[in-house]
């Protein structure tokens, strides 16, 4: 695979405060990365950083095989801020326009371009709609295809759907699962189950430390099962499948849900043999996914 971002021993300071600290990762293309941690972790400083917006103190950092901020990134990286605003003049439709044509479109081309984007985000009936009369949903979905114009190989967005009800963040997470294939996205979000969906690989920042990186789960013989219930007798549960042969354990982090630790060599069909035992036993279960929850991975000790 081909590398489009490559950090390594990556630090930045601010006065007397380090917001990164020796940060080392890359970040193939036709991922998609999530950027997760607690608000000051140092995930918008690493976003600006990537962008050519600030200088890192040391260490290096390669996007798409340049330093950032290279006239050469033109049109290949793309970046859309959690606070970005259009300009309540213009409508949505000129402004991508114009923002088309300052990546070299033609006058023609670039109001096809501005099509194009928002026909991607369901907003092509917007074009001459000005911002202030789109609901707040619709101007993330708008934002989104500027960040999409040209299409850039790299996109870094930041909050995406924040502030968005489920039906809107819901049509953003699939409109970027649509063109994943042919665009890498690195999000930054605090919505663990949105990047759950969305990524292959998850970033965890903490106080500027890269303190873990969960990637393509279950790559090997042990594998894990998450099964939550609606009722059961929980004690009853853990002692019938601790008992199956295969199980290396099974663990509870909060009422009526486990985590079944397994050697896939030896029972590679638990997900079928668990649906019936539970069907067996009469008892009902809310979901059974293969493998742990983005939480489980990133936060169980």
């Amino acid at each position: 695979m081909n590398s489009v971002i490559h950090c390594q021993g990556l630090s930045k300071h601010f006065a007397n405060k380090e917001a990164l600290h020796q940060v080392s990762f890359e970040i193939n293309a036709g991922e998609t990365t999530g950027l997760v941690g607690p608000n000051g972790a140092g995930k918008t400083t690493l976003l600006r950083i990537l962008c050519g917006y600030l200088r890192s103190a040391t260490g290096s950092v390669t996007v798409l095989g340049e330093k950032p901020g290279s006239r050469a990134l033109m049109g290949k990286l793309s970046a859309l801020p959690q606070d970005s605003q259009f300009d309540p003049v213009f409508s949505i439709g000129k402004q991508l326009s114009h923002y088309a044509q300052l990546q070299g479109f033609s006058r023609r081309q670039s109001a096809n371009e501005a099509m194009r984007v928002l026909e991607l985000m369901q907003l092509q009936d917007s074009v001459n709609t000005k911002p202030d009369a789109l609901s707040h949903g619709m101007r993330k979905r708008a934002a989104i295809a500027q960040a999409l114009i040209g299409n850039p190989q790299l996109v870094l967005l930041d909050e995406p759907t924040a502030g968005l009800d489920p039906v809107n963040a819901r049509n953003i997470r699939q409109q970027i699962s649509a063109i994943s294939d042919q665009t890498t996205f690195l999000i930054s979000s605090h919505n663990l189950q949105e990047l759950e969906h969305l990524c292959q690989t998850i970033l965890l920042l903490e106080k500027g430390h890269l303190i873990q990186q969960a990637a393509d789960r279950n790559n090997n013989s042990e594998k894990y099962i998450t099964l939550r219930m609606a009722h059961v007798n929980e004690a009853e549960l853990i002692s019938i499948i601790q008992d199956m042969p295969g199980i290396n354990s099974i663990t509870q982090h909060q009422k009526n849900e486990f985590v079944i630790r397994y050697d896939h060599s030896r029972i590679p069909s638990l997900d079928q043999k668990l649906l019936k035992l539970l069907a067996e036993r009469n008892w009902q279960y809310r979901h059974l996914i293969n493998g742990q929850t983005l939480e489980e991975q990133l936060f169980s000790t």
